[in-house]
């Protein structure tokens, strides 16, 4: 099959790797008809080289038609449409039972200290190859899979089910945000989109912050006020909001180095280091560019909430912790436990008037052969793009 593989720093490839085939009883194997690059993606892309093997098969947004299962499948048949979360759980062990399936303790991986397996995501979780290929071993399929009604509708109002829906909506649940309350999201990326858009759909206000117009300009037309990143933004904000704050604050940033020198030197460093060099720096040192989170931090009002969706790698980054001891602030993050929210999710997906816009978000459809050039579109912000959908059914593209 064809396969989008990791094979330096800043350099993935599309090649024939060997097709998935059942290997325990409870894994199935998927035809992959959509998939997409996350921004998660572009972490491995840049900066997380020294965790993952060259030839490594990335993508963790995958959907499609189940082909094969094992004898340990019950709940799935051949030519079920379905869409595979990034998390790999077993949904019987303690923390499965609790709604942390991203801590799941049957597919942990104990050898780096971290939580669940995940799809294309490094040795730091699993190394399990990952979905922007035409085919997808899934295992833990006797729980993992979300079956999705075969009726014609487009992938893409399913798709995001895979991770940046249900990882926007716990973004906000952890926000705990007061009735009417007021509800700020910094980054209107793919989740930062979903997430201003399910807090005005929970009736909130909703202020989100994104340096790039066509970003603003999407979260404009659901009625969230929309800014751009300045250096008085803080200060503009707390005015808007009494003089005290947002209520809370989601950081739907993450790890980015763009725009902090500091930080992209460290995250190029890193990255440069022999392997073993590399995994001990990123595990020790400070990495991270912090300005979302401080950002959030000076926004929230005393008392509030701030909720970090961004993915973050350092394990060495500062933090003002006076500040956060003396506005007694919460904070909240975490991997998204994708099956916790899908039955308070699945409503509005299935709703025909598509209250979330799951129907707008994709501003790049291309083949799974264009995943090359659209990784680099999708890091340098070029041509609007927002969200890119890999199919591995269409015909590459002759600009690519």
């Amino acid at each position: 099959m064809r396969a989008l593989t990791w094979q330096g720093t800043q350099k993935v490839s599309v090649e024939t790797v060997p097709d998935p085939t059942i290997i325990d009883p409870t894994d199935a194997i998927v035809r992959i008809t959509s998939t997409a690059i996350c921004g998660s993606d572009l972490h491995l892309y840049g900066v997380l080289g020294p965790f993952i093997d060259k030839g490594d098969v990335l993508g963790h947004e995958p959907m499609g038609v189940v082909e094969a299962v094992g004898s340990g499948v019950t709940n799935l048949k051949v030519g079920d449409r379905v869409v595979v979360p990034f998390n790999i759980s077993c949904g019987h062990c303690f923390m499965c039972r609790n709604g942390l399936q991203s801590q799941c303790e049957t597919t942990q991986v104990t050898e780096y200290g971290s939580g669940a397996a995940l799809f294309g995501y490094t040795k730091l979780y699993g190394q399990v190859p990952g979905g922007q290929a035409e085919y997808l071993r899934v295992p833990h399929a006797d729980y993992g899979p979300i079956v999705i009604p075969d009726d014609g509708t487009p992938d893409d109002r399913w798709l995001f089910l895979s991770d940046i829906l249900p990882t926007a909506w716990q973004a906000v649940q952890y926000a705990d945000v007061p009735e009417g309350g007021t509800l700020a999201v910094l980054g209107l990326g793919p989740v930062g989109q979903f997430a201003a858009r399910i807090g005005k759909h929970l009736g909130y206000r909703v202020l989100a912050v994104d340096p790039e117009g066509v970003r603003r300009d999407l979260g404009a037309k659901y009625d969230i006020e929309t800014f751009d990143l300045s250096d008085d933004l803080v200060s503009e904000l707390v005015d808007r909001t009494d003089g005290r704050g947002s209520d809370a604050v989601v950081d739907a940033v993450g790890m980015e180095a763009h725009g902090n020198p500091v930080a992209a030197f460290a995250q190029r460093a890193a990255g440069l280091l022999p392997d073993a060099l590399a995994r001990k720096a990123i595990e020790t040192a400070g990495i991270d560019r912090l300005a979302a989170v401080h950002t959030a931090i000076d926004l929230v009002r005393r008392g509030g909430t701030v909720s970090l969706s961004g993915v973050y790698g350092g394990m060495a980054d500062p933090m003002p912790m006076m500040t956060l001891f003396d506005k007694q602030i919460t904070i909240r993050e975490g991997q998204c436990n994708v099956k916790r929210w899908i039955d308070d999710i699945m409503p509005l997906v299935s709703d025909p008037t598509d209250p979330l816009g799951t129907l707008d978000l994709t501003s790049h459809r291309v083949s799974l052969e264009d995943a090359p050039h659209m990784y680099e579109v999708f890091q340098k912000k070029e041509d609007d793009c927002v969200k890119v959908v890999l199919d591995p059914a269409m015909a590459a593209s002759a600009a690519a």
